[in-house]
């Protein structure tokens, strides 16, 4: 487990340093508040959306949020339901806006029992066996994130949700019509690629729980 968690660690430091380089504009919560009125139909007036299909984006990192914003906007993250919602977006538009929802608390969430026991191994222990590392190098013992480094939280996010995501990230891996947002190191999909079914739907009900 030390060694898998080592490696992925020194991934970690290799996308953290290709996300540094990006030029992000400086956001401002109060002029995103405006901004994000019409998002609110699907994730809430403060980002704690009710269907599970969409994501929470209150209390997620700043810098995760902008950068999704910009590639959704870009077309470099293919998202069927947000297709033409940031067109005419600048990029200090999309600054506000990721501002306000960072600002904002999330909801929490629950676990399922049944899965509770294997979600907890893949997140805190990995699959050693597919060198499938810990959760916990980038998104905190807490799934709280690393909002500097630009790793996003994952607690209490919407299990629906979360399992979509890693389902199109191990899609990516293989396929460009999967999701490949995650740089050149391909952490995720490569971590994607190595869970089955069963524990793709354990660790995002796990996630869904964690405070």
């Amino acid at each position: 487990m030390n060694k898998v968690v080592a490696v992925f660690s020194l991934l970690l430091g290799w996308a953290s340093l290709g996300i540094a380089a990006q030029a992000n504009a400086a956001g401002d919560a109060s002029a995103g508040k405006d901004k994000v009125a019409v998002c609110a139909a699907c994730h809430g007036a403060d980002g704690n959306s009710a269907a599970p299909t969409f994501p929470k984006l209150a209390g997620q990192g700043e810098k995760y949020l902008l950068k999704q914003l910009q590639d959704i906007r870009d077309g470099a993250r293919p998202v069927p339901t947000m297709v033409g919602q940031l067109d005419g977006k600048s990029d200090q538009d999309l600054a506000d806006m990721a501002a306000f929802y960072a600002s904002q608390a999330r909801s929490g969430g629950q676990t399922d029992p049944t899965l509770l026991a294997l979600g907890e191994k893949v997140y805190r222990s990995g699959v050693a066996e597919r060198n499938v590392a810990a959760c916990v190098a980038c998104h905190s013992p807490t799934g709280a994130g690393n909002a500097p480094a630009g790793f996003p939280a994952l607690a209490g996010q919407h299990a629906e949700y979360t399992s979509a995501q890693l389902r199109a990230y191990r899609k990516g891996q293989e396929d460009e019509s999967g999701r490949t947002n995650d740089g050149d190191t391909r952490i995720m999909r490569t971590t994607a690629f190595g869970l089955s079914d069963g524990e793709i739907e354990a660790v995002s009900s796990y996630v869904a729980g964690l405070k």
